[in-house]
């Protein structure tokens, strides 16, 4: 969703003398790839903010509005239920599952209607949630990101995306991010040659070390020995193509990467964020694929540069597809991983929407969006529920449209967010413990940020500000498994879960099992208590749009996950006064396109509609 198009289509359709302040709230800086599509942004902008220079530009051709900017994560307490019942309107674009379900419910909290949106490539969507009078954000299920077992991606990867994860996830957070991570990567090795001391954990540096020692031990570490190590188990490899170690004596010189022409290493950049293993080995096209030689040095560079250059962020590093460091280093190590199981190569290019879940946004689909997007609100505005639409944007044509309005369903009575219907969590509570239902159910699944979690009238754990003394207690509990908590946990407990800063509550009924499988159910529980999509009936005369849409918090986009094809939403979605009406006893939900924008967009309205005159909306 575009900031700019927004409040610009929102203030021509809008009488003068009518006032409608508005917020922006927007945590990320302007990059040289938005300005294809972001109509307000110059070359002069870019790394500033989105929200400040977005509003300034507006400003300058329609100076009687009143926009405040906010360079600011909307999940901050700043933005609270109090903030959002300021507001008439709240307008989404925001580029992830998490982020989205924190407004939805702080809008379902402070009784305000919520127009969401987004765009990936060629499709997009506008929708419109209204407490009590439609469905929430929430009420339908959205699909689960793409995960795989810890077992394909440590030792048996077999698609490109498969090395990413690992390199990203496990190879990245082991070196870079915090220390007391949990991580799948073998630390040990018994290859004496490497160390005079025998140093159970590999990645730790010795004080002695220099970072190119550090970074030909890693490498030859993961991607030789642990290889090694892989292939000492004979019964996986009966039916698979076995791997090769590859160390890097044997893909380079005993001469170490060396950086491009003379540069000092310690002056290379200009600050920490231009920081680039690319620019310092003097390769210039991201869409290049690199050779394995080539590769190792990216990598074996870009860990040095890490060392030297942002030393004081090892320890706290999470990868980020706008760190430009950080995608050299995964792309690098993710195609040394390919070339050993016998996977073709990507490009930095490539590889980067990957890891980012990136599709790449088209200018012409935000200017629809953003259009739809001002006709929902000024409905809203005018509380014209009548002529609420749900309209998604089509990549092919369906029925001769490529515009889909559909109306909007009622709310969903087993919505566990807006209807709080308890939810029922299958788990092995002799084996799990209360950190694992906090961050693999409470946060992950249900969304919230600072959870209260309560058995009966017993507090078991607390998030936020909390008392010193409290916080070891709950410490405590975190590591304890959950039938051996104060107020034990068992098969047909019903927890509480409370998040204070949405404002949101609900029941977890508790249901003991005891075992899972691993390739299904690789977090070893299973939450359920929604409806959840009903597929629509295959049409052999109507063939259904191939859109491979991404939907927000999915690990790896369309182009590497299975093909998804999308039901065009034809079927009409209305709302009704009469629950026991015929044909509304079993509701069949065309699916829905769910799709993501690339920006974190947030727009809030406020004003006085009355005396504004109803003109036709087309």
């Amino acid at each position: 969703m575009r900031k700019m198009e927004i409040t610009d289509l929102l203030n021509s359709h809008i009488p003068k003398y009518i006032s409608l302040p508005n917020v922006q709230i927007d945590m990320d800086t302007i990059e040289v790839s938005n300005l294809n599509r972001q109509f307000l942004f110059r070359q002069s902008h870019v790394g500033q903010s989105k929200a400040k220079v977005a509003r300034d530009a507006v400003l300058k051709f329609r100076p009687h509005i009143n926009i405040k900017p906010y360079h600011a994560n909307v999940k901050d307490p700043e933005f609270n239920v109090d903030f959002f019942k300021q507001f008439n309107v709240v307008l989404n674009g925001l580029d992830n599952l998490d982020a989205r379900r924190h407004v939805n419910r702080l809008c379902l909290a402070a009784d305000v209607p919520l127009v969401e949106s987004g765009t990936t490539g060629f499709l997009g969507q506008v929708t419109v949630h209204v407490k009590g009078k439609t469905e929430c954000y929430e009420c339908q299920p959205k699909p689960a990101p793409k995960t795989y077992p810890v077992c394909t991606i440590t030792s048996t990867p077999s698609k490109f995306v498969h090395c990413i994860v690992w390199a990203k996830d496990l190879l990245f957070a082991k070196l870079f991010g915090d220390k007391n991570q949990d991580n799948d990567l073998n630390v040990r090795s018994s290859d004496a040659a490497s160390s005079s001391e025998n140093v159970e954990d590999v990645f730790v540096r010795r004080n002695d070390e220099d970072i190119e020692q550090y970074g030909r031990k890693i490498f030859d570490h993961v991607f030789g020995y642990n290889i090694e190590l892989a292939l000492s188990n004979e019964e996986t490899w009966k039916n698979r193509n076995r791997p090769k170690p590859i160390y890097s004596k044997d893909i380079l010189s005993d001469e170490l990467a060396q950086p491009n022409g003379n540069v000092d290493k310690k002056c290379a950049f200009d600050d920490e964020f231009s920081v680039s293993a690319m620019a310092s080995l003097g390769m210039k096209n991201p869409q290049d694929i690199w050779s394995l030689k080539e590769n190792s040095r990216i990598f074996l560079e870009a860990l040095r540069l890490f060392f030297t250059h942002r030393g004081k962020d090892v320890g706290n590093l999470t990868f980020d597809k706008d760190d430009q460091l950080a995608v050299e280093f995964v792309t690098a190590a993710a195609n040394i991983r390919a070339a050993s199981f016998g996977i073709p190569p990507y490009s930095l290019f490539e590889a980067k929407g990957i890891a980012g879940n990136i599709v790449h946004a088209v200018a012409t689909t935000n200017a629809v969006i953003a259009g739809l997007i001002v006709i929902e609100t000024i409905k809203v505005l005018q509380n014209d529920i009548k002529s609420y639409r749900m309209t998604y944007c089509l990549e092919h044509p369906s029925r001769k449209m490529l515009l889909m309005p559909v109306e909007p369903f009622e709310p969903n009575k087993s919505c566990y967010v807006c209807s709080e219907t308890p939810l029922s969590l299958e788990i092995n509570t002799k084996r799990a413990k209360l950190k694992d239902f906090v961050e693999k159910i409470v946060k992950a699944k249900l969304g919230m940020n600072l959870p209260l979690i309560m058995n009966s009238s017993n507090l078991l754990y607390e998030a936020g500000d909390v008392e010193d003394d409290m916080v070891a207690i709950y410490s405590a509990n975190l590591e304890k498994v959950l039938a051996e908590l104060p107020s034990p946990v068992t098969g047909g407990t019903m927890l509480t879960v409370e998040d204070m800063q949405q404002e949101f509550v609900c029941n977890v009924n508790i249901k003991h099992r005891e075992e899972f499988d691993e390739e299904k159910e690789p977090d070893s529980m299973v939450l359920s208590g929604w409806t959840q999509h009903v597929s629509a009936p295959e049409n052999k005369d109507k063939p259904a749009a191939n859109n491979g849409a991404s939907t927000s918090g999915a690990s790896v986009p369309a182009a590497e996950s299975d093909e998804i094809s999308i039901v065009s939403p034809t079927k009409k979605r209305k709302l009704t006064d009469v629950p026991n009406a015929p044909g509304n006893e079993t509701r069949n939900h065309q699916d829905e396109l769910q799709v993501i924008d690339d920006e974190d967009d947030l727009v809030m309205l406020e004003g006085n509609m009355e005396g504004f005159k109803k003109r036709k909306l087309s």
